[in-house]
């Protein structure tokens, strides 16, 4: 495989050696964390320590970090290949747009550590750095070269994918009020729910998808099919 083949693969590697452990072991103390507050409220003795709520907020953190990096690193390779692409043709990518590209990625990155340094006072703020993150990965996907599988956008694993970074930061930004409200408490467990489950479904349209990216030597036959009568060459 070439080096583009190698750094198209980074997404999936990513997905799987990083990200998929880490919503396995929160879940895992988001369940505990639960369990252990029920048993409280009812007055019951429980032999899971209180510290599982602490992990599970520190890896939660981590998770909402891993994500949106993934994110950006899934939509940043095609980005870059189509600028490079187009730059060995007659119509290459304008030196503005690239410049602004490379601008949104870093304003996303410096958003969400923003996010992470604001305090639970600040809710203006971390309301505010949420929702500029989510408008950077929503931007940079909508650039050229991402494939976002608009035709068929109800199993896209693209639209998945940024609904569930888009959720992951919300989850982010709301954290401070679970320990205010009950009922952002209740908001908090939901939008993780709906989470966890894109994350699976993830799994699933992930897996589809690489079975039908070529590599790098075999793009132009393989893109000069007709794919809407599922047929190749002559």
């Amino acid at each position: 495989m070439s080096i583009n083949d190698w750094l198209r693969l980074m997404h999936p590697i990513l997905a799987v050696s990083v990200v998929f452990p880490l919503i396995g072991i929160v879940s895992y103390f988001a369940l505990q964390t639960r369990q252990r507050r029920l048993a409280v409220q009812a007055k019951e003795k429980s032999k899971i320590p209180p510290v599982v709520g602490k992990e599970h907020v520190n890896l939660g953190k981590w998770l909402t970090g891993a994500v949106v990096g993934l994110t950006l690193v899934g939509v940043g390779h095609p980005i870059f290949k189509n600028i490079v692409k187009q730059a060995a043709t007659d119509s290459p990518v304008p030196a503005g747009k690239v410049i602004f590209i490379v601008f949104m990625f870093l304003f996303t990155i410096g958003s969400l550590v923003c996010l992470y340094r604001a305090t639970a006072p600040q809710k203006l703020w971390r309301g505010l750095f949420a929702a500029l993150t989510t408008a950077g990965l929503w931007i940079l996907g909508s650039q050229d070269g991402v494939f976002r599988r608009t035709y068929e956008w109800q199993v896209s694993h693209y639209y998945y994918g940024m609904v569930a970074a888009t959720l992951m930061v919300i989850s982010l930004a709301i954290l401070p009020e679970i320990y205010r409200s009950k009922t952002w408490r209740k908001v908090h467990i939901a939008l993780n729910c709906i989470a966890l489950l894109l994350f699976i479904v993830q799994g699933i349209t992930g897996t589809r998808d690489l079975l039908e990216i070529p590599l790098s030597w075999q793009e132009p036959f393989v893109f000069g099919c007709d794919f809407a009568n599922k047929t190749c060459g002559g």
